[in-house]
Formats: C-alpha cells, structure tokens, sequence
C-alpha cells in the first residue's frame, strides 16, 4: 500500500522539491541551528537550561529547538500545520533525533541521567473545535513519534478548555493575556507517576503558551517541564 501511495502521490523535498523524500540531506544541513537560550529571559543559555536567576516555581526548567523559523524548516512546519502532510512529522522527528544522537545536547543527558524519574511526552493541545477544523494535532504526531522513538510514556495530559484567537495574530502582551487560564490538565491524567515532562510544540514565538502550559502542568505535580519545540 505505501509502495502504491508513494508512485500515486511521490514525496518532495520541502526545500529543493527535488523528489525522493520530504527532507533531501542537503536542505536538513541548510536548517539554521543558533545558540539556545534561556526560556525565561530568552538570553543565551547553556544548553538552553533556565538560567538560576530566573528560575520559577511554576516555569519552565529549559527549551531546546531544532533550527530557526526559516527556510525549509518553516516551509516544512507550514506544510505539516496547514498542508496537512503527516509524514512531515515523522522527517521532523527523526532529523530532531539524528541531532540529538550527534550532539548529545544537555537535555538527552537530563532524560538519561532521570530514566528512572518516568519522563512523559506531552504535547500543546489544540482547542477541539480547531482541531476537528484541521483533523489532527502537529504537535501530537510529533510528541507520539518522539516517545516511541526514545521509549518514553506518551500522554494527552492537557486540555484546552477556551477557546483563544491565533497566537499569530498577536503581539507581546496580548499573547500572554489571550492564552491565560486556556489549560486544564486532562482527567483523569494524574501526573504523579511521570513527574518530568518534554512539552512539545511547534513554534516557540515569544513563548507564552508553552509557560502557560508549564504553570499548569507544575501546579499539579510536574516536578520538571522542558519546552521542545521544531523552531524558534
């Protein structure tokens, strides 16, 4: 059947559209990587870690992300978001991951070093009624490929319980205040087995969702959330 699916409709490189694949090496090499950064003050960070001084109770513990929002890369999320390519998820997931074996950042370290700790793989839920407008979650494919991949629990612990205007649309401010009080964690998803937490999502703009989402998941048990995003 995939054979069949692949001559009927053949993949195409995001980058190049050179056929073959989503990714050709050569555009996964052009994704511009940069220094990560703190994900409270957004300065430089060593292996993206919050720095001490702006640690909060309810923050999040760091942010890792793939590349810049730019290029291929953004053409590769619009075209898993808006397209609706699913297989992109599975490229983007196994690129994050070649990565991560190659570089061994610091937060690979932390899911070793805490295995026993039961790390969980959360994603950033969408509101249902969006959604059922798009047929399914990128940051949920993301998030299941990248437990399978790594071994690690899957879980749907957050719900969107309001319904927000697109962060796009917003600036500053107005982010924060639009996203407030739009989490819940799912029930009857308790978080005390897997109190570490990957948060995943697509986009790390200004970063309002994902604290958003770390505040919520720390109230109720979380002892350790990191961001993981495709871009930034």
């Amino acid at each position: 059947m995939g054979l069949i699916l692949d001559l009927l409709f053949p993949k195409r490189c995001v980058g190049c559209k050179r056929f073959d694949s989503y990714f050709c090496q050569d555009c996964i090499r052009n994704i511009l990587q940069t220094d990560l950064v703190c994900p409270q003050c957004e300065k430089l960070a060593m292996g993206g870690q919050t720095h001490p001084i702006c640690r909060r109770r309810f923050g999040l513990d760091g942010l890792w992300s793939l590349g810049i929002y730019q290029g291929s890369l953004r053409e590769a999320i619009k075209q898993l978001k808006y397209g609706k390519v699913r297989g992109l998820a599975e490229a983007l997931t196994d690129i994050t991951l070649e990565y991560w074996v190659r570089y061994q950042p610091f937060i690979l370290d932390q899911i070793k070093k805490d295995a026993g700790k039961g790390w969980v793989v959360i994603p950033v839920p969408l509101h249902w009624w969006r959604g059922n407008d798009r047929g399914f979650n990128q940051s949920s494919l993301i998030g299941q490929l990248l437990a399978q991949k790594l071994g690690l629990t899957y879980a749907d612990g957050l719900k969107r319980v309001r319904y927000t205007k697109s962060q796009v649309k917003l600036k500053g401010k107005d982010r924060h205040y639009n996203i407030r009080n739009a989490f819940e964690i799912s029930k009857p998803y308790t978080l005390n087995p897997s109190p570490y937490v990957l948060l995943i999502d697509d986009v790390w703009t200004t970063g309002s969702t994902l604290r958003e989402c770390a505040y919520v998941l720390k109230r109720n048990g979380a002892k350790k959330v990191w961001a993981i995003t495709l871009a930034r």
